[in-house]
């Protein structure tokens, strides 16, 4: 059994069921969760589930190529569609686990930006990452990923997403290596060796987070 299709833009991308899978029960969307899930659920799931007639379920998860792998190897995976990030995409059309989209029923490919087509996913979201404080508790607060990993001048804790991925940039950014030159840093041992020792610096003070609703709760 095959989880089939769509994605979304900028990393994100969703993925469903065959619809032979999902006719004996509800459909089921999994999303990352938080206020981004709410806004989906108000804009597209209410909507949806009104205009086909039917029920639809929403569920939430953090992410993993694992997760989807499992399912779908099970035999009987029970999400219909789900959010995924876009080497989830790509691993998961390279190895056989998504349908290939019908672009004629999605109004064809010419519709979407190039950027956002893939032949398992179609993009849905452009986002970005950027650092947030407490004005009420920091007047003036960190500028730069060099001020984030300051703890002399920003005491207290911090947090970051759990995960490799945007982390090792801010490190190496931190560590003062320009944005320009990131990639070609973190190709190198070396430089994926001098993101981990920068983010050590940060291990008596950083939380990390996981799920989406996290970071609005510390």
């Amino acid at each position: 059994m095959k989880i089939a299709r769509l994605a979304l833009m900028g990393g994100l991308l969703a993925t469903a069921l065959d619809t032979g899978s999902a006719t004996a029960r509800d459909l089921t969307v999994v999303s990352w969760g938080g206020n981004y899930q709410d806004a989906q659920r108000e804009i597209y799931f209410k909507p949806f589930s009104e205009k086909i007639g039917k029920p639809l379920l929403d569920e939430s998860w953090d992410g993993g190529y694992g997760v989807v792998q499992a399912k779908v190897k099970a035999g009987k995976p029970n999400w219909d569609v789900v959010q995924v990030e876009a080497e989830e995409l790509a691993l998961g059309c390279a190895d056989g686990l998504y349908e290939k989209i019908d672009w004629d029923k999605l109004g064809g490919k010419d519709k979407f930006l190039d950027s956002a087509v893939n032949d398992c996913g179609v993009g849905a979201i452009v986002w970005s990452t950027a650092i947030a404080y407490n004005a009420d508790k920091l007047k003036d607060g960190p500028q730069s990923w060099a001020d984030f990993w300051d703890v002399k001048k920003f005491p207290g804790k911090r947090s970051l997403r759990k995960g490799a991925k945007y982390t090792l940039e801010f490190a190496l950014l931190a560590d003062g290596v320009s944005k320009d030159e990131i990639y070609d840093v973190l190709s190198t041992p070396e430089g994926v060796d001098r993101a981990f020792k920068k983010l050590d610096e940060l291990k008596p003070n950083i939380v990390w987070w996981e799920a989406g609703a996290q970071p609005l709760q510390l």
